[in-house]
């Protein structure tokens, strides 16, 4: 089956959570979650919760787990928290609650980057997984990396991840 034919049918109108990750920021001063939001919307999808936590293990997990099972979007897009120094720790907050992982995403993020930005795409350890039967994103806090991640790899297979998901 080809993979235009395998998309057809998928959802389409998908309750999203926006959840970035920063011990800096509000929410009022939140550019990146401002934008996947504003973008969101206009790929026709519904933000259900948009809330910035700051960057510790327990606080993540705590409103990771709250957000998958009580308010239950299709989708979360974490921002911030990916890189490498001690206080990044989105990653070693959600992966353990990852029931799959969607490996390719952060190879694929990875090399999409590396076109932009040379070897310092290393440095980005983003990642993707389903968590109670809903897909999280993980990536960088720039806009720049939003933006690259959601139009390039998030929103052209957001309907098609969750069909599987589904099934």
């Amino acid at each position: 089956m080809s993979t235009l034919l395998h998309k057809k049918n998928t959802p389409q109108n998908i309750k999203i959570g926006v959840i970035s990750v920063s011990t800096t920021r509000k929410l009022s001063e939140d550019k990146s979650g401002a934008w996947i939001k504003k973008q969101a919307k206009k790929e026709g999808h519904e933000v259900i919760i948009h809330q910035v936590v700051t960057d510790e293990i327990d606080a993540i997990t705590e409103l990771t787990r709250h957000v998958t099972q009580k308010i239950n979007p299709n989708a979360i897009i974490m921002t911030g928290g990916t890189g490498l120094s001690p206080r990044d720790v989105t990653i070693e907050a959600v992966k353990p609650m990852f029931e799959k992982e969607l490996t390719a995403f952060g190879v694929l993020f990875a090399q999409l980057s590396f076109e932009e930005i040379d070897s310092a795409a290393i440095l980005s350890r983003a990642t993707a997984g389903i968590i109670n039967n809903t897909v999280v994103f993980c990536m960088p806090g720039s806009i720049k990396a939003c933006k690259l991640a959601c139009k390039n790899l998030i929103f052209p297979e957001l309907g098609h991840i969750l069909k599987h998901i589904k099934e």
